[in-house]
């Protein structure tokens, strides 16, 4: 009972409080405008997708109508590939913002076309993008520990911290309710906004629910850590100092000190090295025999083996065969770059355990489903699906069979998802 009446006596202080209210309005307005920040990037990847997805069967079909041969065909037709922002990206835009989330294919050499997309925002990616992890995660401990460092300390220098005290039954539990109510209203003001959208969004109640508990047990961090700092018996000066030091040390110092450390020992090749050596395999495949090219690629298909090409002349079966031998070369390359990035990744999440604002951006980014692991298996849907271009154009191409446009109906086509539907081109 005590404490239902300490409750309502310090939810009645803390109601006029118009420094406590203005915060809260600022959180709420802070917390909106990420949200809809992200839910204004969601909109506009998922527009992005229609309009080249529209263009890209138009501009394939217009194309394949002016062919006469299979190898032609394989070769002006393009293909869109994505991988469309869950309905929670709005929350957590992760690895979207650095790593391509659509390509547009050829039948060609696969593995540089992976790693060659379009340029970033170069100050992007050095700030990151304000959506509602980087607020919770970085912002919101900064207005925290405004709202917390002087707890008490206010109070000494306005003289009312010994009449406080031997007024209040519990002086202990005098302060914690008062750090449990702003902690509250703070947590409060900063998911409300990201369940209303996430709720109109159609986002799963299960995943909300767990986005708000991930905020809330951060919250419940960062109250801890003001609370056990308000208590020094330090000018409130000196609590603030030292809490965005701590600040400082888990959000930037910590994080920024473990990446150094993690690329150090997991040394990782670049896509730009995987695009170079797939170039340079290629290219050189010109003026190499034409055995050189056969016979790793008869190796990876020995349903081609009774092929023969006699070296004179342009030959669509062999160029392709040669673009596929150049992804072949990569391989090693390719599975490394995976792997290490992977692994970095996993390093990277050990160390967020000491590091509670990545650990949040990172748990938020899984449950967006924005995160590195999904990025790796759009790639990975990718290449199965140029493996499909292959399984479908290489029986017309080495068994030389007669053009018949009517064949390309069952085309493969990317669908999101991983499954790749043969429909009209």
């Amino acid at each position: 009972m005590s404490l239902l009446v300490s409750l309502k006596r310090e939810a009645w202080f803390l109601m006029r409080d118009r420094g406590l209210l203005s915060w809260l309005l600022v959180i709420t307005c802070l917390s909106t405008f990420s949200v809809w920040s992200g839910l204004a990037e969601v909109e506009q990847q998922r527009a992005t997708i229609e309009r080249l997805l529209i263009a890209d069967k138009e501009d394939r079909i217009a194309e394949l109508a002016k062919q006469s041969d299979w190898g032609s065909a394989a070769y002006y037709s393009f293909h869109v590939t994505y991988d469309p922002p869950s309905d929670f990206a709005f929350a957590a835009m992760g690895q979207r913002d650095t790593l391509p989330w659509k390509h547009r294919l050829r039948m060609l050499a696969l593995e540089g076309q992976i790693y060659e997309h379009d340029a970033g925002n170069p100050e992007l990616a050095l700030i990151g993008r304000f959506d509602f992890a980087f607020f919770a995660a970085f912002v919101l401990p900064l207005i925290l520990i405004f709202l917390l460092h002087s707890l008490k300390a206010n109070e000494r220098v306005a003289g009312r911290f010994d009449l406080l005290n031997a007024t209040a039954r519990n002086d202990l539990m005098l302060w914690r309710t008062r750090a449990i109510l702003i902690a509250l209203s703070a947590a409060s003001a900063t998911i409300l906004p990201m369940l209303l959208a996430g709720a109109a969004s159609g986002v799963g109640a299960i995943t909300l629910f767990s986005a708000a508990a991930l905020v809330g047990l951060y919250v419940v961090f960062w109250v801890v850590v003001c609370v056990l700092f308000a208590g020094w018996e330090r000018s409130a000066q000196v609590v603030l100092s030292a809490l965005v030091g701590v600040w400082i040390l888990l959000g930037t110092i910590l994080p920024t000190g473990g990446r150094l450390i993690v690329d150090a020992f997991v040394p990782v090749p670049t896509g730009a090295d995987i695009l170079m050596t797939q170039r340079e395999a290629v290219n050189d495949a010109w003026d190499l025999p034409v055995e050189d090219t056969m016979t790793p690629f008869v190796e990876r298909h020995p349903e081609w083996t009774g092929y023969i090409h006699t070296g004179e002349g342009f030959d669509w079966p062999w160029y392709y065969a040669f673009q596929q031998v150049g992804d072949q070369k990569t391989e090693a390359l390719s599975l490394a770059y995976q792997q290490g990035r992977l692994e970095r990744d996993r390093m990277a999440g050990l160390i967020s355990l000491i590091t509670p604002p990545a650990l949040l951006e990172r748990l938020l980014a899984q449950l967006a489903q924005t995160d590195l692991r999904t990025a790796i298996a759009y790639e990975n849907r990718v290449r199965a699906f140029h493996a499909e271009l292959r399984t479908f154009f290489y029986p017309m191409l080495f068994q030389q069979q007669a053009y018949d446009a009517g064949k390309l109906t069952d085309l493969p086509r990317f669908v999101s998802g991983g499954a790749f539907s043969r429909v009209a081109p």
